[in-house]
């Protein structure tokens, strides 16, 4: 089983500390079911009444309804870190640490590194503590760990919309600690650079050039059924760290300029269902969270693009220059 650890003791102190009589709490769908169980104990120690977000939480940059509303005296927020944004409450951050029960899947992983001597380490938010012993045992195998800190990010540290930790590092290959595709396909379009995947949720160690060329054959088909299309929705966040509404009146304007018609379309909440009422259109340019329209477009029956993808859409970029999105603060 998944073995998180959850700093409790952290969250106790800043609640007797700020005095809250009133704690929202909010995790990532993977950490939900620890819930009721922080806060049974968050109650009983402290005494102060605890309502827990059910709402989807995609990071950071998608807070709590309770933030905005301002009926909680202290958000706490697990397993992400902080951006650079302004919080409408005080806001607590919380990382939940992945607890790896061995260094076996970096030994495996040091096969498919072979031949490679500058390694960039990598991970997310949950196994940043974890990177200081990866680099030390790829050190006493022989490699040369490079990392770096990022826009917004903490050094290895990657986002599923920030990548400017690892563009531009000198290495020969990247070691991804962590599961899932995304953030490697990431990695691998923002450097072209070999990206191994140590996987210890799956036990598994893997390439992730397959997944790539699977996922840009996917873009591709959806770039080229919107080149006909006349009419585009351009999709707004209304959530304060995705909302990029200079970028969506910008591609209004680009679109405008082709000879086709744009539409600007705010949504808390970017599923199928929100985008019924408008099947009028062509095709949606999502400036929202740049992983809607990578990990749901199977979902949607018109094309969902990213700002990028609109480029070569309108032939204005080459499909050579194929970039993710990224949202930088």
């Amino acid at each position: 089983m998944t073995s998180y650890q959850f700093k409790i003791d952290q969250v106790l102190d800043k609640i007797r500390e700020t005095k809250a009589e009133v704690v929202g709490l909010q995790f990532p769908e993977g950490l939900k079911v620890h819930a009721t169980e922080l806060a049974s104990r968050i109650e009983n120690e402290t005494g102060a009444l605890v309502l827990i977000s059910g709402d989807p939480c995609y990071g950071a940059c998608d807070l709590s309804d309770m933030e905005m509303a301002g009926i909680v005296d202290l958000l706490v927020h697990f397993g992400h870190t902080p951006l650079p944004i302004d919080y409408n409450v005080p806001t607590l951050f919380v990382e939940a640490h992945y607890q790896l029960g061995s260094l076996e899947i970096l030994k495996r992983a040091l096969e498919s590194l072979e031949g490679k001597e500058k390694i960039g380490l990598v991970t997310t938010t949950q196994h940043l503590h974890l990177l200081e012993d990866a680099a030390q045992f790829l050190e006493e195998h022989g490699k040369q760990v490079l990392m770096k800190e990022g826009a917004g990010t903490l050094k290895g540290q990657v986002l599923g919309c920030n990548f400017s930790s690892v563009q531009d590092l000198p290495v020969d290959a990247f070691l991804y600690l962590g599961s899932g595709n995304f953030h490697p396909l990431g990695i691998k379009l923002s450097t072209q650079k070999p990206v191994v995947i140590a996987d210890p949720y799956l036990n598994q160690v893997r390439d992730i050039d397959e997944f790539t060329d699977r996922i840009l054959r996917i873009r591709f088909a959806r770039i080229t059924k919107a080149t006909e299309a006349k009419k585009f929705g351009i999709l707004i966040s209304s959530k304060k760290g995705q909302c990029r509404l200079d970028l969506a009146k910008d591609l209004k304007k680009m679109i405008y300029n082709e000879g086709r018609e744009a539409y600007l379309i705010l949504l808390d909440e970017i599923n199928p269902p929100s985008l019924l009422p408008y099947m009028d259109l062509d095709a949606f340019i999502v400036t929202a969270c740049p992983r809607i329209a990578i990990d749901d477009s199977k979902m949607y029956k018109k094309p969902l693009l990213t700002p990028q993808e609109l480029e070569i859409v309108l032939g204005l970029r080459e499909w050579e220059d194929y970039q993710m999105d990224e949202i930088k603060y």
